[in-house]
């Protein structure tokens, strides 16, 4: 059998990418925030997003099936932090229509006159040197929310179907099993054998 030798490597811990988002322009934040919540590729799927793919009464957020790289649909229903995100966006882009005398159809824009966002790479660059974790790039949200899926216990048929991952042996190079799961995993089988871990 064949090595697997394209591991992905580039993850966020939480307090690097709070320090990387705080340094971030305003209107950047909430596509950061989405982005390392959801795991969905940032330039195609999430700056694309429009209003029409974001269900408040349903609690969740779709894309439309040939919108992703796989070509299928998908659904991500929102978790608190994520709403509250989508929620405080909704009302940035509420006040910008006032002040335009426009729909906005985008959810993420800029905030002048409400024009897609279509890249921050320098303000990302930026944010990323001034947290010290420079040479980061945005596919390690990506990354990043596969690993936090994978600690949370989340089984894998379902993490590949929020993050889009069509088959497992792409969505396992994401799924980089650190020190800190693997000492959790010890902890879990000795409770299990009724032992103390050493």
């Amino acid at each position: 059998m064949l090595q697997e030798h394209n591991i992905r490597t580039g993850f966020f811990e939480d307090h690097q990418y709070e320090a990387m988002r705080a340094h971030l322009p305003a209107y950047v934040q909430p596509v950061v925030t989405f982005a390392f919540i959801t795991g969905w590729r940032v330039r195609s799927e999430v700056l694309t997003l429009q209003w029409r793919h974001v269900d408040f009464k349903a609690g969740i957020v779709r894309l439309d099936p040939g919108a992703t790289k796989n070509q299928e649909g998908r659904t991500f229903v929102m978790t608190p932090e994520l709403r509250a995100t989508l929620e405080a966006q909704r009302a940035v882009t509420e006040a910008t229509q006032k002040k335009i005398g426009s729909v906005i159809l985008w959810v993420f824009h800029r905030t002048k006159r409400g024009r897609p966002l279509k890249s921050f790479r320098k303000a990302w660059q930026q944010a990323c040197e001034a947290a010290s974790v420079p040479g980061r790039i945005l596919h390690d949200l990506r990354r990043t929310a596969v690993r936090n899926l994978e600690r949370a216990g989340v089984p894998c048929s379902v993490a590949m179907k929020m993050v889009g991952h069509k088959t497992e042996s792409v969505y396992r190079r994401y799924a980089i099993v650190d020190e800190a799961m693997l000492r959790g995993a010890a902890v879990k089988r000795a409770a299990h054998r009724g032992q103390s871990p050493g």
